[in-house]
């Protein structure tokens, strides 16, 4: 049986095995994931992201058991921050989780971010189509939590959950939030904090100011995801989401999403080729040692390459 013929039948070892390979970038993993990428399209992707400390994992934690509690098989990819010394993933999200671990209905895969901005690693998208050929019904994707910046994660998803928790700021601060422009469901963690309602009050007068009386529609859900209360309206309000986008909203954001993928692989590539063009000239410190003794300039020097790649692209 191919590793294909195994991800397909629910083979978690082999799915694990062509994520690592993805992560690497090994050509012969992309030319797998195309051979599995007719079988996606099935699972329920949804990412939650959010201010560092908001409690994003204790949330998507809640979520995994009410998932499970209702039968769904549960992915889970965890972006975490890359370690300064071994370049992968700070494995945080994935030991909070651990009372999943064992549970043949959960699999969860952390990626380190590897300097990718946004939120997101380069190989989110690929893990999440392998997760869902694999079976999966829910796929949750949680972000590494940077700030204002993490928007990556509403093209990668069907429906985007913004945690967010009191006392962040006064209601100035929380209109200078743009992460809150990508929600599809707004969660006020830490419901037992002083000063909910207000951080309540704050997001509603937010998302008027932003989107006045015609914008779509923003649940605002209270949690305390600590002990689980309020995850089932979590769970009701994401439902909801998914209702509502399974006409023509839902197809447009299926397009987008898929643009927004074909644009970073084509962006990927690029830059691939890019970093052998100085590498065939030298090296890109060669060049830089060249511009600053203004031997050259780096207008020159970028039209060169930039000419030489596409004068073999036709040539091919």
């Amino acid at each position: 049986m191919s590793r294909i013929d195994e991800i397909l039948a629910g083979n978690e070892r082999a799915a694990a095995r062509l994520m690592r390979d993805l992560d690497d970038r090994l050509p012969s993993a992309i030319a797998e994931l195309r051979l599995l990428y007719p079988h996606t399209g099935r699972a329920r992707v949804i990412g939650v992201t959010g201010n560092p400390g908001a409690g994003k994992s204790t949330v998507v934690d809640g979520l995994i058991e009410r998932y499970r509690g209702a039968g769904k098989r549960v992915g889970v990819v965890a972006v975490d921050p890359t370690s300064p010394f071994t370049g992968g993933a700070i494995l945080g999200d994935r030991i909070r989780m651990q009372r999943h671990a064992t549970d043949p209905g959960v699999f969860i895969r952390s990626l380190a971010t590897r300097g990718h901005l946004g939120g997101l690693s380069r190989s989110t998208c690929d893990v999440v189509s392998v997760l869902d050929a694999m079976g999966c019904d829910v796929v949750l994707v949680e972000t590494v939590g940077v700030g204002q910046d993490e928007i990556d994660v509403m093209a990668a998803t069907d429906t985007t959950v913004v945690v967010t928790v009191p006392g962040l700021g006064d209601d100035i601060q929380a209109i200078k939030a743009g992460i809150l422009e990508i929600a599809d469901v707004l969660v006020v963690n830490k419901a037992d904090r002083e000063g909910a309602d207000r951080a309540v009050r704050d997001l509603l007068h937010m998302l008027e100011l932003r989107h006045g009386s015609g914008a779509r529609e923003v649940e605002i859900v209270k949690t305390i995801a600590l002990r689980g209360d309020g995850l089932e309206l979590l769970v009701a309000a994401i439902d909801r989401h998914r209702v509502e986008t399974a006409g023509a909203d839902g197809r447009e954001r299926g397009r987008r999403r898929a643009a927004a993928q074909l644009a970073e692989l084509i962006e990927e590539g690029l830059a691939e080729v890019t970093r052998a063009a100085f590498v065939e000239r030298g090296g890109i410190d060669a060049l830089a040692d060249d511009i600053a003794a203004r031997r050259t300039d780096p207008y020159g020097v970028a039209h060169e390459i930039i000419a030489a790649l596409l004068s073999g692209a036709h040539r091919r």
